[in-house]
């Protein structure tokens, strides 16, 4: 009897380091209070305290020389960017919520990950919040209780509320991405086949949250999955979308005129577009022009509002329509420019974008590097598929969307396992793929 119980608390403590990262996933699942910072945020920056602590008790190197260099690139420009920060809480809240997104929860990520076996749970982790806030927003699109969608208040944003309707589309969005590529790797058939059926799922909640940046950002990123793991491989895969969305279109009736017409939307933003496409175009514009008057150093962190009026033109409304999933009608200020990209470009300028875009593009060519050796030697696909598609997902949704809210936490997490899976040292991950192989023989030997 001890000796079936021996692998237990073995099987426990090598979950142990990964416990914390779960717990930053989960935990927006809980109500929003509003679209600062949220449970998440704060978890984030306890799991960064326990990884410094367990670096100090185990003696060893947090991060290789490359690493250290690919994460600490955005520093380099927020340094420069702080130098103009005009407000001194703009000073210290702008610089803590881009290190901690970029820098201090990836890092941390990369650290306590040992081996695959723990990013797949983190990935199911993913796919666990997603079919939750899908769930919470499909009822208020049935119930009609979601946040106001051209009058009517159908818009699915789950529990993140109206002040933040892109946070249900970025949850569900993520979660399909990793189920899209658990489904495309060679994990168990079981396995595999239950992934298939979660990113079917989430094709719903996606659909009716009325989000165009992620609907072409999932869709890209999807594609480009495929397109990696292997045309007959994906196959399938293809073809199983090609179908849900038939029986969703037509068989069930999502397609309806408001999706239809936010679907049609996306091909008109030069010929028609609507007030939000232009309250967007004229940010951009705004932005541009910030980086035009202050090109290498921007207008400092958090300044964008305050010169936001001097480079916009009259198109700009007063703010958007918030009303709905418990929100009283009021308007929301228009803040940013709905672009990281561009946000980044106007409030930290050229040195700005360039480190952190860089730091973006080191992983992204990394990543890819070692999930096309992945593919060859078949050990871990479908961990390289999870964490170039998370990354190659906020890439794309960064240029119509920008850090901020509940959700950002999800975006910081989705970088840090694309670090590791990029920049993690292969000896240490194959050494502790082997000591987690060990255990597993010893607990089927134990039953």
């Amino acid at each position: 009897m001890s000796h079936a119980l021996a692998p237990l608390p073995r099987r426990t403590a090598a979950l142990a380091p990964v416990l914390p990262l779960v717990a930053v996933v989960a935990l927006p699942a809980l109500p929003s209070a509003g679209d600062g910072a949220g449970p998440a945020d704060a978890v984030s920056a306890l799991v960064v305290v326990y990884c410094v602590i367990r670096l100090l008790r185990e003696r060893r190197r947090p991060l290789s020389p490359a690493a250290a260099v690919v994460l600490g690139l955005p520093v380099v420009g927020l340094a420069f960017a702080v130098m103009g920060t005009s407000s001194t809480a703009g000073g210290l809240t702008g610089p803590g919520r881009y290190l901690q997104v970029f820098v201090l929860v990836p890092a941390a990520v990369l650290v306590l990950l040992r081996h695959r076996a723990d990013l797949r749970v983190l990935a199911w982790s993913f796919v666990g919040l997603a079919l939750w806030q899908g769930a919470v927003g499909v009822h208020q699109y049935v119930t009609r209780t979601g946040a106001s969608y051209q009058g009517e208040t159908i818009r699915a944003v789950g529990t993140f509320g109206a002040q933040d309707v892109m946070g249900m589309a970025a949850a569900v969005s993520l979660g399909l991405v990793c189920a899209v590529g658990i489904a495309l790797g060679r994990t168990p058939v079981r396995q595999r086949a239950v992934a298939v059926g979660c990113a079917l799922a989430l094709l719903l909640p996606l659909a009716v949250s009325f989000s165009r940046g992620a609907w072409i950002a999932t869709v890209l990123t999807c594609s480009v999955q495929l397109v990696l793991a292997g045309l007959r491989r994906a196959l399938w895969t293809a073809a199983a979308v090609v179908a849900a969305g038939a029986v969703l279109v037509g068989g069930l009736g999502v397609g309806t005129a408001q999706l239809q017409e936010r679907l049609d939307s996306i091909t008109q933003v030069a010929d028609t577009p609507d007030q939000s496409v232009v309250d967007r175009y004229t940010l951009w514009a705004s932005a541009t022009g910030m980086w035009r008057a202050h090109p290498l150093t921007g207008v400092g962190l958090k300044n964008f509002p305050e010169h936001r009026d001097a480079h916009a033109d009259l198109a700009l409304s007063s703010g958007s329509d918030i009303e709905g999933a418990g929100e009283a009608f009021h308007k929301q200020a228009l803040l940013s420019p709905h672009n990281m990209y561009l946000l980044v470009l106007s409030e930290q300028g050229l040195i700005g974008l360039l480190a952190l875009a860089g730091s973006w593009l080191a992983l992204l060519v990394c990543g890819l590097r070692r999930l096309l050796r992945a593919r060859r030697h078949g050990r871990g696909l479908d961990c390289g598929l999870i964490a170039c598609g998370l990354l190659i997902w906020s890439l794309t949704d960064f240029v119509y969307g920008d850090i901020g809210g509940p959700s950002t936490v999800l975006t910081a997490m989705g970088l840090g396992l694309a670090a590791w899976w990029a920049l993690a040292d292969d000896e240490r991950v194959e050494a502790a793929c082997r000591e987690e192989a060990a255990v597993r023989v010893e607990e089927a030997v134990a039953r």
